[in-house]
């Protein structure tokens, strides 16, 4: 209970503290696009890092990740957890990128924090809105040479078994925006890690990297990708 509730106030204080640090990027009157969205994704890697160290939470990366950029990461998701593991691996590896997100969660009480941050919205019922929503991901990546783009092909938590079908999003920003794709698999049920954290003893996160491939059959390769992680 306490150890629940300790973990609670430091996520939700540290959370504050840095929604006004990203604020202070994101309302910045004379900063470019290019700017901005480095300095947030070095602040949204800072947080997570402080989280897992908070946490006693250590990630270890299977496989390789790209040195270049412009690429999509096409990762499972079970919890909030997923973007502070994969942040963490980002922040190992000079990676400049924006989470694509369910407007759903701009509209929640936790809401600036991703909307500070430099997440990008995208209002799946809102036939106007996705039409905006592509025309900013190529603006933006044309602008900023080594953006990259991290999604949850799912579109939502799932707490099942394995992965529950993926959304045509994933794929579709990739084929519109001429982007390689590289599936991430985190090897661990991260919503029960959070609700047992933090740990006495270092908790090993594993996530595993697959090779740069193409939008083509992207949950296919998926699910031949996570068989293989699971099958060692």
């Amino acid at each position: 209970m306490l150890k629940t509730l300790g973990r609670q106030i430091f996520m939700v204080e540290l959370g504050i503290k840095y929604i006004y640090i990203f604020a202070k990027t994101f309302f910045h009157p004379f900063i470019t696009l290019k700017q901005g969205y480095k300095q947030l994704s070095k602040d949204r890697q800072e947080y997570s890092n402080k989280v897992l160290n908070f946490l006693n939470i250590e990630v270890k990366v299977y496989g390789e990740v790209p040195k270049k950029n412009h690429i999509l990461y096409a990762i499972n998701h079970r919890s909030l957890l997923d973007i502070i593991v994969m942040e963490s691996i980002f922040s190992k590896n000079n990676k400049n990128g924006s989470w694509i997100a369910k407007q759903e969660l701009f509209d929640a009480i936790y809401g600036k924090f991703f909307e500070y941050s430099g997440c990008i919205s995208v209002d799946l019922e809102n036939g106007r809105g996705l039409i905006k929503f592509f025309k900013s991901i190529k603006k933006t990546l044309k602008i900023i040479p080594d953006f990259n783009i991290y999604i949850f092909p799912e579109g939502e938590r799932f707490g099942g078994d394995g992965i529950t079908d993926f959304q045509s999003g994933a794929a579709k920003i990739a084929k519109s925006n001429k982007l390689e794709v590289v599936n991430v698999h985190i090897n661990d049920t991260l919503e029960l890690v959070l609700k047992n954290a933090p740990f006495e003893e270092k908790k090993i996160v594993e996530v595993y990297f697959d090779d740069i491939s193409t939008h083509e059959n992207l949950e296919e390769n998926y699910i031949n990708f996570m068989n293989k992680v699971r099958n060692g």
